[in-house]
């Protein structure tokens, strides 16, 4: 090969390199929901129903989602989003609420103009999804909720404890205060900002086991076994949508269930090449 074809080699590799890459950049915004600037990311993939990703509590795209949306985007559009208070979107006058940020997503979808979409929830933003397909039903396909729960009784009692003392010097020098004081309109604010959130975990919730049972989406609950909710509130989740029968000998549920071992509630997020494929073969599946 000559030196003038290695050179238009590299330069074709380089524009090549060039393009994929700008394709790979998100179009970003901020959605006018419910008296808040909510902000979101797309990153296209193939056709096909949006996965929209609400991230887990005190957490913002860039800590929770960043290896996941590579992965993901590959199969198909990712919309990730940052709620209440969270990331770049600031916070309001307004209790926060798994009412509310449940409306929230239902709005930015409404605003997006996206009739349907998949859900895919860690943690905070399980319950999120949870909740969002009780509440809009419509706007919901299918759900995946990771390390979740539907009532606060579905953790271990010291760990409801332990959350409703937090405050901001628990956080102090970790990823969620130094992205947050990065990306938010108010960095000072990260005590009131950890403050608002206790308190609404301080609260208590409860879903109803009946609304749960009587969502039309589908659910996928994927835990790990050492995750801190309890063993039998994920049965508990899983049987309200259909679960614990003998597929072999009869109908099973469309929902699903996994629990990967050794695995905590943080380590959730460090098993992407495990829990991806599970995910697009759950949104894929036709029943």
């Amino acid at each position: 090969m000559t030196t003038v074809s290695k050179a238009v080699m590299l330069v074709t590799l380089t524009l090549a390199m060039t393009a994929a890459s700008a394709q790979q950049q998100p179009a970003t915004g901020y959605a006018p929901v419910n008296g808040m600037k909510m902000y979101y990311e797309i990153h296209p993939g193939p056709a096909g129903e949006p996965v929209v990703l609400l991230h887990g509590a005190f957490m913002t795209i860039t800590n929770n989602w960043s290896e996941w949306i590579p992965e993901l985007a590959k199969t198909r559009t990712v919309i990730a989003v940052e709620m209440q208070g969270h990331g770049r979107t600031a916070d309001i006058a307004r209790d926060m609420t798994y009412e509310s940020l449940a409306d929230d997503v239902a709005a930015l979808l409404d605003q997006l103009k996206i009739p349907q979409a998949d859900l895919l929830g860690y943690s905070l933003g399980g319950s999120v999804a949870m909740e969002c397909a009780i509440r809009h039903p419509d706007k919901v396909r299918r759900a995946i909720i990771i390390s979740s729960t539907f009532r606060n009784d579905g953790m271990p009692k010291e760990a409801q404890e332990l959350i409703s003392r937090l405050t901001a010097d628990a956080f102090k020098g970790t990823p969620l205060e130094t992205e947050y004081t990065k990306l938010s309109p108010t960095p000072n604010d990260f005590p009131k900002f950890v403050q608002r959130l206790t308190a609404m975990f301080s609260k208590g919730y409860d879903f109803g086991a009946d609304k749960l049972k009587a969502t039309k989406a589908p659910m996928f609950f994927i835990h790990g076994d050492a995750d801190g909710v309890l063993l039998a509130h994920v049965a508990e989740m899983f049987r309200l949508k259909g679960g614990e029968t003998h597929g072999d000998m009869g109908p099973r549920t469309s929902s699903r269930l996994a629990i990967l071992p050794d695995t905590t509630h943080v380590t959730l997020m460090q098993r992407v090449a495990i829990i991806v494929p599970m995910v697009n073969d759950f949104l894929d599946a036709k029943q």
